[in-house]
């Protein structure tokens, strides 16, 4: 039986393809070569090493071109860029086999950080130009992304508190054992008294930079980074990013790393659209996460036409049939009707709230056969 057989490894080739001809003329590296080769970097505030002495650095343009060829085909690292300078012969062809190794890359994406914004900004000019983006519709939301920091990493004062407590609580411990031990224990029990004030000394420095900086946490292996929530009551150690888009062709219009919740986001990400697109006539949707008062009344300030999910109101009920949202609410007589059809109406009470829910101050006079299944407002 005959099977379709490759060429031989070890055969001499007497004329060879060059890298121009393997790649396709089609090919969206050629795409990534021309327009990194049409942007002045020096507009882009790109910082451009120059070194008479030893060996020359590598051009911002070939380290750009490598950056935004991992950004479309989804590799991040700098680890795996550097793998794919090797291996990739389309990273090949555009970097003409330069293969710079990740520290160098890692070292221009941190050092050129605003830099790089600024040219994702200029790729959404050019799209606007191209009638690419339809500027009328906009949404907005955000992606946690996890930080190498772990939370063991992250610190605030209580946390802090708590550990100086324990340390404390050690060092008396040392000292009165210290009283009774031998010579030889006493110089096993002085080296943890040692290694107890070492850690000691450690936290009293991050709770004086937590006061200096006036943050309420601090990341040790990971600065950036902050404890969020991530869904329901999980939290990670994370970092946020902002995302808006256009309704258009879906096309990215504003990214932002932060390292806070949705809850204070929507506010800069309207501004930054608003520069973008230069105008302010334009409808901007968000989930529940972004539904604040201030940033509300920030978006309706600027003229923006806003639509934002409200939050579901948190229920008790044992029967999820008279959970809160069942309730229809009449504005004009303020009223609620419950799903068994009885209409009700404040009765003036006040309800305090305790450790064991809210208690009423003053006995309501309703009563119903199914009071227990509800709410019982």
């Amino acid at each position: 039986m005959q099977y379709i057989t490759g060429t031989n490894r070890r055969q001499a080739v007497l004329f060879s393809q060059s890298l121009d001809e393997i790649i396709d003329a089609d090919n969206e590296v050629r795409i990534v070569d021309l327009f990194v080769e049409s942007i002045d970097l020096s507009q882009f505030a790109f910082q451009l090493k120059f070194s008479s002495e030893g060996r020359p650095p590598y051009h911002p343009k070939d380290l750009l071109k490598l950056y935004v060829y991992g950004y479309l085909n989804s590799v991040r690292s700098s680890r795996a860029l550097e793998k794919e300078c090797k291996r990739n012969i389309e990273v090949m062809w555009l970097l003409h086999q330069l293969v710079p190794d990740h520290n160098t890359i890692s070292n221009f994406r941190k050092d050129n950080e605003k830099a790089i914004r600024k040219v994702f900004h200029h790729t959404v000019s050019i799209a606007k130009q191209f009638d690419l983006i339809g500027g009328r519709l906009i949404a907005g939301d955000s992606t946690k992304l996890r930080a190498q920091n772990s939370k063991k990493n992250n610190f605030n004062e209580s946390k802090i508190i708590q550990h100086l407590q324990y340390i404390e609580k050690r060092l008396d411990d040392y000292n009165q054992a210290l009283e009774q031990a031998d010579e030889e224990n006493k110089k096993i029990i002085h080296t943890q008294i040692e290694k107890q004030n070492e850690r000691k000394e450690k936290y009293l420095d991050l709770s004086r930079q937590l006061r200096e900086s006036e943050e309420t946490q601090v990341s040790t292996s990971d600065p950036d980074s902050r404890q969020m929530l991530i869904r329901n009551s999980i939290t990670e150690v994370a970092y946020n990013v902002q995302t808006t888009v256009d309704e258009k062709n879906l096309l990215t219009l504003d990214y932002k790393v932060t390292n806070e919740n949705d809850s204070k986001a929507m506010g800069p990400m309207l501004r930054r659209a608003k520069t973008i697109l230069g105008h302010g006539e334009f409808t901007a949707l968000y989930d529940k996460g972004y539904h604040t008062g201030s940033e509300l009344k920030k978006g309706t300030t600027m003229g923006i036409e806003l639509m934002v999910a409200i939050p579901g109101v948190a229920s008790f009920a044992p029967d999820q049939r008279y959970n809160v949202e069942r309730f229809i609410y009449d504005e004009q007589d303020d009223t609620y009707t419950c799903p068994q059809g009885e209409v009700l109406c404040t009765k003036g009470n006040w309800y305090v709230k305790s450790d064991h829910g809210y208690v009423v101050k003053q006995p309501s006079i309703f009563t119903c056969f199914l009071e227990n299944n509800c709410l019982n407002f």
